[in-house]
C-alpha cells in the first residue's frame, strides 16, 4: 500500500480494515486465540506493530493551536503519521467484536462453567501444542524463562481458583486491562487469555455487558443513571488501563521479542501450559454428581476448542512473525 493509498482511502477500504478488526476482537475475546494471528492472516500485521509502536502522547500538545490553520495541519499531519485513521477504524471493529463475543462468553461462563471451562482447556492445550516449535530449551537462561513461566502461571491459576471472592477493585482492573490490551500484539495469546488467568474474565465480561445493557436502558427508560455509574466506572477505567498498555507495555513486548525473541517465546508458551490448572480447575469444580451426559459434553467441547485452533494452525502453517 502507497503513502497516497493510505491516506486516502475508500470507503470498501475503512469497510475491509473494519472486518478484520472484527475477527481480531471475535479472537481475542476467548482464551488462547491470538488476535494477534487474525491481524497476520489479514496481512495488517505488520501495519498494526508499526502504528502502535508510533503512537505518541506529545501529539495532543497541537490541539493547543487547532484554532490556527498552521495547528490543524500540523495535528492533521501528526496524526497521520501514526495511522490514527487506521487504529481507529480497526480499533471500532475490535470493540464491536468483543462487545457481542463476550456477551456470549458471559453468558456460558456463568451459565455452564464446566463445559466452558472444557472449551477454555481445549483453545489453551491446543494453542500452546501448535506453538511448541517456538520453544526453546537449549540455553540456561530459555530454561529459566520456561520454568518461570510455568510456575507464575501454575501459582496464579491455583490461587484465582481457590480465593474467589469480591469484585476486584480498581487498580487490579486498570493493570488487568493493560495487560490483556498489550497482548493483543502478541502471537498466539489472546488478551482474553490473560483475564481469565488472572481470574478476572468473568468479572470483565459481566460488566462490560451490564454498562451495554445499561446504556441501552438509560435510552428506553428501564435503566438509571446510578445503576449504569458502577459498570461504566469499571469500563472506563479499563479503556485507560488498555491504552496505557497500548502505549507502555506493547513497545516493552516488542523490544523483548525483537531481542529475545526465543526467551519469551518460551515463556509464554510455558505459561499457557500453566494456566490449563485454571480451566482443569473449572471443570473439576463443577464436575460433583456428573453423569455420562455431563462427561460427555465436556469431551466435547474441549475437542471443539481444541479443533477450533488446530484448523487456523492448519489454514496458516506457511506464515510466520
Amino acid at each position: 500500500m502507497t503513502d497516497r493509498q493510505r491516506d486516502r482511502p475508500g470507503v470498501r477500504a475503512w469497510f475491509v480494515v473494519y472486518l478484520k478488526g472484527v475477527a481480531m476482537g471475535a479472537a481475542d475475546s476467548v482464551p488462547g486465540v491470538s488476535g494477534g494471528t487474525i491481524a497476520f492472516i489479514t496481512g495488517i500485521y505488520e501495519r498494526l506493530i508499526a502504528a502502535v509502536a508510533a503512537l505518541d502522547p506529545r501529539a495532543a500538545r497541537h490541539l493547543l493551536r487547532i484554532h490556527s490553520t498552521k495547528g490543524r495541519q500540523s495535528l492533521k499531519g501528526h496524526l497521520l503519521a501514526m495511522d490514527i485513521p487506521f487504529l481507529v477504524v480497526l480499533g471500532t471493529g475490535v470493540l464491536t467484536s468483543i462487545v457481542a463475543v463476550s456477551r456470549l462468553m458471559h453468558t456460558a461462563i456463568t451459565t455452564a462453567p464446566g463445559l466452558t471451562g472444557a472449551f477454555f482447556f481445549g483453545l489453551i492445550g491446543a494453542s500452546a501444542v501448535v506453538l511448541r516449535e517456538l520453544l526453546a530449551l537449549d540455553s540456561p537462561g530459555r530454561v529459566a524463562a520456561g520454568v518461570v513461566g510455568f510456575g507464575t502461571a501454575f501459582l496464579v491459576a491455583g490461587a484465582t481458583r481457590d480465593t474467589g471472592g469480591g469484585d476486584p477493585i480498581l487498580p487490579i482492573v486498570f493493570g488487568a486491562a493493560a495487560i490483556a490490551v498489550s497482548a493483543m500484539i502478541l502471537p498466539g495469546v489472546s488478551g482474553a487469555f490473560f483475564l481469565y488467568l488472572f481470574g478476572l474474565y468473568e468479572h470483565f465480561t459481566g460488566e462490560l455487558k451490564a454498562f451495554v445493557d445499561g446504556l441501552i436502558g438509560l435510552v428506553t427508560g428501564t435503566w438509571t443513571v446510578e445503576e449504569v455509574l458502577a459498570p461504566a466506572t469499571t469500563v472506563a477505567v479499563a479503556g485507560v488501563g488498555g491504552l496505557v498498555g497500548l502505549l507502555a507495555f506493547a513497545r516493552l513486548i516488542r523490544w523483548a521479542l525483537d531481542n529475545y525473541r526465543a526467551a519469551t517465546l518460551t515463556f509464554l508458551i510455558a505459561l499457557m501450559v500453566g494456566s490449563l490448572r485454571k480451566p482443569a480447575g473449572d471443570v473439576l469444580g463443577a464436575s460433583a454428581n456428573a453423569g455420562p451426559m455431563w462427561l460427555a459434553g465436556v469431551l466435547v467441547a474441549g475437542t471443539i476448542g481444541a479443533g477450533a485452533v488446530l484448523a487456523l494452525d492448519h489454514s496458516t502453517q506457511s506464515l510466520t512473525y
